[in-house]
């Protein structure tokens, strides 16, 4: 048996967390970043301005971006054994105005609502036959088969002097 109970995964773990204060980490990072930094730059070297230099390189969610807009395709994507299956919600019209591909790891959808080929990558390696589609009370479910990936090459360690 395994001795779970030699780890920290105990009571004192959580009692830590539950006392854990974000003000105190970031005292202790300030502290860490000035000890390493020179003394001459310690006066001109600000951590908030820093901070919130580091902010502004990142958007909020709420800021109006350039980015495209979220794929119209929301697939649910899982596996099992012996495949991988993606379910995704489309209206009957739809089906008649999308074709889909697939790679061995990708799924494509081409000629979407928006005119677009939308591409997700898949969980697992799957082969080329054998790939199935049924349209299902609004839900588009494509069963594709895991391929076993037995293509493995032994890889020689040398040691170098």
């Amino acid at each position: 048996m395994f001795p779970w109970n030699m780890f920290p995964f105990n009571n004192d773990m959580s009692k830590m967390l539950q006392q854990f204060n974000p003000k105190d980490m970031e005292k202790s990072v300030q502290d860490m970043i000035s000890q390493f930094m020179p003394k001459q730059w310690q006066g001109s070297f600000d951590h908030n301005d820093m901070l919130s230099r580091a902010a502004s390189l990142f958007p909020q969610n709420n800021q109006q971006s350039n980015n495209p807009p979220p794929t119209s395709i929301h697939p649910n994507v899982f596996e099992t054994f012996d495949d991988v299956y993606v379910r995704i919600p489309i209206s009957e019209d739809m089906i008649q105005k999308i074709k889909i591909y697939h790679t061995s790891n990708q799924l494509i959808i081409e000629n979407t609502s928006d005119g677009n080929r939308e591409t997700f990558t898949l969980p697992a390696l799957v082969r080329k036959k054998g790939t199935t589609a049924q349209y299902k009370d609004g839900i588009l479910e494509i069963k594709m088969p895991r391929s076993a990936d037995l293509q493995y090459t032994e890889i020689d360690v040398s040691e170098r002097l």
